[in-house]
């Protein structure tokens, strides 16, 4: 998905018209391209806090040989899964910024697959930690 989008982009940035992309005519507004531009720096801004806030905890999917320690504290108090949320508003944010058919795809094909992923790892998160991740469940919302 991230490399297909990466293709499109690089295609506009190269002199492919935004039309071939479906452009969405109705949002293509100033001040909603300038909210979205505003969002992704952001939102970027809060994923980058949230990686170095899970420190040594951070991984790259579901790690089933070893259980790095629960990290509850900073963004990660305030919402479970602080970087695939801003991950989800960095989509919605270029889609703004960019309102055609290509970024849409690209936002609601992230909102599932951050979805699914998100349950994945928590259905792993509460097998392998138990209670402590269950009382960090109750506390603390999945999103915010």
């Amino acid at each position: 998905m991230l490399l297909a989008l990466l293709l499109g982009l690089a295609a506009l940035a190269a002199g492919l018209p935004g039309h071939a992309f479906g452009n969405l005519i109705w949002l293509q507004v100033e001040p909603v391209r300038v909210l979205g531009w505003a969002i992704m720096l952001l939102s970027l801004g809060w994923i980058v806090l949230a990686q170095r806030q899970m420190g040594r905890s951070w991984r790259i999917g579901i790690d089933t040989v070893d259980q790095p320690p629960l990290v509850q504290t900073g963004v990660f108090a305030i919402s479970r899964n602080p970087i695939f949320l801003g991950m989800r508003v960095n989509l919605l944010g270029l889609f703004l910024a960019l309102p055609n058919a290509l970024t849409l795809s690209a936002w609601l094909l992230g909102e599932v697959l951050m979805q699914v992923q998100v349950r994945l790892e928590e259905q792993h998160l509460e097998a392998s930690l138990g209670e402590p991740y269950r009382a960090y469940q109750a506390s603390v919302r999945r999103w915010l």
